[in-house]
């Protein structure tokens, strides 16, 4: 069992000398503007997935795929110098979307703000279907409850179901 803080040095050392050799060693023109943004390794250091994000469009993102493809084998091997492992590391190269989901999970939000607008615009204009105060508050029910707790302490004039006196 490896240790996880280990897994995670070895992960970040992954993504900077992906990085690395991605901007000084790969000389492919479909090669985009990349940029690496994290690597995950697993825990018997065997496979390595390195996420990375291109600026431009799907043809770049395809012909970006395409060139870390192809060199994936110099990656691989400059990987498992560098970290020393007695097996290198597959590398598996997955495009990065958080930016996608950052800007659909903006346009939600401004959508929910500006349903939340409509609706505290629509509640500054409404009024009440009925009254105000829709329960009845009867002065006299309230002076009344004091009149019954006070026949309802004694037993004097009290009968039983049967019409008796209760003795």
């Amino acid at each position: 069992m490896t240790d996880p803080a280990k897994v995670r040095r070895h992960a970040e050392r992954v993504r900077e000398l992906v990085a690395s050799v991605v901007r000084s060693q790969i000389k492919d023109p479909r090669l985009g503007m990349i940029t690496i943004t994290d690597a995950r390794i697993t825990a018997d250091l065997r496979d390595a997935t390195v996420f990375y994000t291109v600026l431009g469009d799907a043809a770049a993102q395809a012909g970006t795929a395409a060139a870390l493809d192809s060199a994936k084998g110099m990656l691989r091997s400059t990987v498992g110098k560098a970290l020393g492992l007695r097996h290198s590391p597959t590398l598996t190269f997955v495009l990065d979307d958080v930016q996608d989901q950052v800007k659909h999970i903006d346009d939600l939000l401004a959508a929910a703000r500006n349903a939340d607008a409509e609706v505290q615009r629509l509640a500054a204009k409404a009024e009440y279907a009925g009254e105000a105060q829709p329960y009845r508050l009867d002065e006299d029910e309230t002076e009344g409850d004091d009149e019954t707790e006070d026949d309802a302490g004694g037993n004097e004039g009290a009968t039983d179901s049967r019409g008796g006196d209760g003795r």
